[in-house]
């Protein structure tokens, strides 16, 4: 009897999916708990095993079609059906020696290798322990002779025919499909801009205090916690601390009603490869420095592993983005609906200020609250600011926010 593989139950929310990489192809062995197939979701990539053992009979919904729970992707047939028996396979041309064996890739890589039929074993690995990553597969694509083009394996069975590139600029062009993340992200930010009432409000902070306390406790905080005291912990106490000082910007719009938050749930932007993603740091005002920073911390492997889940990035009260570390001096983050405030950090840079009526070199970093100014005044938005700014300028008042 055969069996139908169906698209499961993807988290709260998710209802939809697309298909990624298979990893089996028709006419393969499948032992139960095997990958088959990944699933593209908003959030996150989700991997569907087998539940039985057999052959992949075959392949109902191809790489880059979209599908929705219940949908049926594969089917398996107990070894030895005829419908078991897999069809004549072309000879792959270059075969790779078998004792060659695959290297770790990331979900973005091996797909991106897949759409344009490279074999990733091929493509030398820069990350971890030799990670195969995405910039990893364009640094390869690129440096293929372009009138020879890159060793190819024939596209997988099942797989969605690539769109043509155009050919006509001698310089080349490749074409990517965005992935359903991308695509989410795209469209949630076009979505933001036209639904909210979007403005932002700057000020500048002083962070020689925090820096000065940071170096005289770096050493003991790190030996007794096994993390680092880094900026991000003082800024989401100082955030808490200023959300409860103005709690509309704690708070979301549903219909005509304001929808106050009385717990803190504060998202952190983490730079992933396949894009930004804002996993949640649940019940921030009650977590510790050293909490705060481990979990931030784990947040930020997982991200790059891609392997957070929907429950690691569901809801989220207001948002922390840090530009800062990729060099940005100043910019206007966009809302992560449906919050109504993200504070956006810059990169820190030494600035003349003047100080008691002398000129002096003082570490500075400017911040930005974007706010929706449905609920939201201008007042409230700069007096948030004020009070944050208060906060990590005087770290040892964070103290008294508990």
């Amino acid at each position: 009897m055969t069996t139908k593989v169906i698209v499961p139950q993807l988290g709260e929310s998710v209802v939809e999916a697309t298909v990624g990489a298979w990893q089996k192809q028709v006419g393969d062995a499948v032992a139960v708990g095997d990958v088959l197939v990944e699933l593209q979701t908003d959030k996150v990539d989700v991997e569907v095993g087998a539940e039985t053992a057999g052959v992949l009979a075959s392949i109902e919904r191809p790489t880059g079609a979209d599908v929705v729970i219940g949908d049926v992707l594969a089917v398996i047939a107990p070894a030895g059906m005829p419908d078991a028996v897999p069809a004549p396979q072309p000879v792959v041309p270059q075969p790779i020696p078998p004792e060659k064996a695959a290297p770790a890739a990331t979900p973005v890589a091996r797909r991106m290798a897949g759409q344009v039929g490279l074999d990733v074993r091929q493509v030398p690995g820069s990350g971890p322990a030799g990670r195969v990553t995405k910039q990893d597969v364009q640094t390869y694509l690129a440096q293929q002779p372009p009138e020879a083009g890159p060793p190819v394996m024939p596209a997988p069975a099942g797989a969605a025919p690539l769109p043509a590139t155009a050919a006509a600029d001698p310089r080349g062009e490749l074409r990517e499909r965005m992935s359903r993340r991308r695509r989410t992200i795209a469209r949630r930010l076009v979505e933001a801009q036209q639904t909210a009432a979007m403005l932002t409000t700057f000020n500048e902070i002083d962070m020689s205090a925090v820096m000065a306390l940071r170096q005289r406790r770096q050493a003991d905080f790190t030996t007794r916690h096994g993390v680092k005291l880094g900026f991000m912990s003082f800024f989401v106490k100082a955030s808490v601390g200023a959300l409860k000082a103005f709690p509309r910007l704690n708070a979301e719009i549903q219909g005509d009603d304001m929808v106050l938050k009385q717990y803190y749930d504060i998202g952190v932007a983490v730079g992933a490869e396949e894009g930004l993603v804002v996993p949640v740091l649940r019940d921030a005002d009650r977590l510790s420095f050293a909490e705060i920073e481990r979990r931030i911390k784990a947040m930020s492997q997982k991200a790059q592993a891609g392997t957070l889940t929907l429950e690691e990035l569901r809801g989220g009260t207001f948002t922390i983005t840090n530009g800062g570390i990729f060099g940005s001096m100043l910019s206007t983050p966009i809302l992560n609906p449906p919050q109504v405030g993200i504070l956006g950090l810059h990169k820190i840079q030494e600035r003349p200020v003047v100080v008691d009526g002398a000129v002096v070199a003082r570490p500075v970093m400017y911040v930005a609250l974007s706010y929706d100014h449905r609920i939201v005044d201008g007042r409230e938005a700069v007096l948030f600011l004020v009070r944050l700014k208060t906060l990590i300028e005087e770290p040892e008042t964070l103290l008294l926010e508990g």
